[in-house]
């Protein structure tokens, strides 16, 4: 019996190795953790149990039988992010850079498996170099296996991804479908083809930083989410994300315990608005001001900044917060901040989180660039998402709400709960100045009577009480009480009921 036992620990021993200790130093002086150090980090301590600690490949080709490594370079199983359950895999590229084997996303499948039938979020630690060559088909077949479960599992439980090495070929469309990617900087990439392939196939040269880095992803593509310094920092940044958000779509989000007076008075939220309309100011201030303590995680920070997405906590409980952006582009809605709106809102709405949405949009964003890139069909996607969701849905005009834009933000129209204005806001189908050259073109010579009549208009559509008057407002509030209303309204909201006609799947303009 004692033999049997030392057997074991010693195959424990070599388990946790992964590739051996060499291949952990490299790793190391990458400024990378390996995948058990990023297992620790992530979960609570002495929580992690693991799964198919011994499992090894089965190829024969090109001489793979000598060498099988166990775990076969992914360490799989469940653990708790401050005390709730999580499923997580942890890739290792010290093993055959953490390739993709038959069996390898059999072990990833298995927990997947597990997360759906037991109702807890997956989180995967990328750090692949793609198929595993030597195998040939049965990696592919093993990726297609994983993306199948990726895509049953997609509004059924929270998926995360982190990218924390290369993630290359088939290895990115896994995260691609998955709710939240997280970059690390300088060590981390994305890529279908990597530089040396693009250099071939069109001549470009480029760098692997340039092609698929934390830069490129969080600001040009949108493919990531947030990208953070070290391992260290973004695995505690997912343990703060997974906090928000609820196990799975039959689950509310955890309400924790908050030291913040419900009813805070805010009066610097009075000035907030500058006389001039067309200033601007930062709409972040408001939404630190209305959140509990203060604290508001934000979503894709660098990507499509006229418009804010992120979660708040409202008396201990979760909110998804949308919010033009004054300070960018003026907050008008264009291609990129639709789709980084839409995507965020039909999250929020497939896990029950209710959506309060700060509006300031002048309209959307003009030009040929933007009608070429297809901004019709791109902003149907962020009217198609509000309208769809049945969550609550409580929104704040707090300046300018102009035309088509107007409808988009979670207007009264697309089944708003409760529909707030400020005093300051400008609820109409275009700005004075247009209006009036439109509608008096034949007085456009006589600069005076322009003026009135802009003035006239300005008197008469810029402010909230033509549409409180037709009910689509429901109240004027007072810029400092906003945190209460707001607060008040979630509360009354949270036994809401409200579905959607049967159907397979809706058809998204995408």
């Amino acid at each position: 019996m004692k033999d049997i036992l030392v057997d074991l620990e010693a195959r424990r021993n070599e388990a946790n190795l992964g590739g051996g200790q060499r291949r952990i130093d490299a790793q190391h002086a990458r400024g990378k953790l390996t995948a058990r150090e990023r297992i620790e980090l992530l979960l609570d301590e002495g929580s992690f149990e693991e799964f198919d600690m011994f499992v090894a490949h089965r190829c024969t080709e090109f001489g793979m039988e000598a060498d099988r490594p166990s775990g076969d370079g992914v360490v799989t199983g469940w653990g708790t992010i401050n005390g709730r359950m999580v499923y997580v895999f942890s890739q290792d590229f010290t093993v055959f850079g953490g390739s993709l084997s038959e069996t390898h996303a059999q072990k990833i499948c298995k927990i997947m498996d597990m997360a759906m039938q037991n109702g807890a979020p997956v989180i995967g630690l990328n750090d692949s170099g793609g198929a595993r060559i030597q195998e040939g088909v049965a990696s592919l077949a093993g990726y297609a296996e994983v993306f199948q479960r990726n895509i049953m599992a997609s509004g059924v439980v929270p998926q995360i991804s982190v990218i924390m090495g290369p993630c290359a070929g088939g290895a990115v469309y896994s995260p691609a479908m998955t709710d939240f990617i997280f970059m690390v900087k300088d060590t981390s990439y994305m890529f279908v083809t990597g530089p040396d392939v693009v250099k071939t196939v069109t001549n470009e040269i480029v760098t692997a930083e340039e092609l698929g880095g934390a830069s490129t992803h969080t600001k040009k593509s949108s493919v990531a989410d947030g990208a953070f310094e070290n391992d260290v920092e973004a695995l505690a940044e997912v343990r703060r994300l997974v906090d928000f958000l609820p196990l799975n779509n039959r689950d509310k989000a955890p309400t924790r315990p908050f030291f913040d007076d419900v009813a805070r008075v805010e009066d610097s939220l009075d000035t907030l608005i500058p006389d001039n309309p067309n200033q601007p100011y930062d709409m972040k201030e408001l939404i630190l001001k209305v959140a509990d303590e203060g604290d508001f995680y934000e979503i894709q920070k660098d990507y499509a900044g006229n418009i804010i997405t992120g979660f708040i906590r409202l008396e201990g409980q979760t909110v998804g917060v949308v919010a033009n952006q004054p300070l960018v582009l003026a907050g008008c809605l264009d291609i990129d901040s639709s789709r980084k709106a839409a995507r965020f809102v039909r999250f929020c709405d497939a896990f029950e989180i209710p959506i309060l949405t700060f509006v300031d949009v002048p309209g959307f964003l003009p030009g040929t660039g933007q009608e070429y890139g297809g901004v019709i069909k791109h902003g149907a996607k962020l009217l198609f998402a509000y309208g769809e969701a049945t969550v609550p849905k409580v929104t704040v005009i707090t300046r300018k709400a102009y035309g088509g834009a107007y409808d988009v933000m979670a207007s009264k129209h697309l089944r708003g709960d409760f529909n707030y204005a400020w005093p300051t806001a400008e609820i109409a189908v275009m700005g004075a100045k247009g209006a009036v050259e439109i509608l008096y073109r034949s007085e456009l010579a006589d600069k005076d009577k322009i003026a009135e009549r802009t003035k006239n208009y300005e008197t008469r559509f810029a402010n909230p009480f033509v549409a409180a008057e037709k009910g689509f407002i429901d109240e004027v509030i007072m810029p400092h009480g906003t945190r209460k209303r707001v607060a008040r309204a979630f509360a009354s909201l949270r036994t809401k009921k409200l579905s959607n006609p049967w159907k397979k799947h809706d058809n998204i303009p995408l």
